[in-house]
């Protein structure tokens, strides 16, 4: 699993596999901790990932061997998104929404 998010440009940065491991984001503070747990549970997690360059990072991951349930569209809540899935099935939308993340047209006040 933590090689599948290495891909992604993640580091590797606490390795207690195969029960836990952590990654550090390539830009900024953020990390992502993976915990194994003993039972199989479908929660219906999705993961997102924003990138500035989602389409050229959608197609350096293609040349690593990822695959894409879709790739980038503009979505109707001005989101561009692109979506695959992780090996444990874990749904993750990569995106880009610039300033409509924070600030759509629609943003209560």
């Amino acid at each position: 699993m933590c090689f599948f998010y290495q891909k992604f440009g993640l580091k590797l940065i606490v390795d207690a596999l195969p029960r836990y491991a952590r990654l550090e984001c390539p830009d900024g503070e953020s990390t992502l901790s993976i915990s194994l747990s003993k039972t199989k549970m479908n929660n219906n997690i999705t993961l997102y990932f924003e990138d500035e360059n989602l389409d050229i990072l959608v197609k350096e991951l293609q040349k690593k061997g990822i695959t894409f349930d879709q790739l980038p569209k503009d979505e109707s809540w001005l989101w561009r998104e692109a979506k695959l899935k992780d090996p444990d099935s874990n749904t993750i939308i990569l995106f880009k929404a610039g300033e409509n993340r924070k600030n759509p047209p629609w943003r209560v006040n």
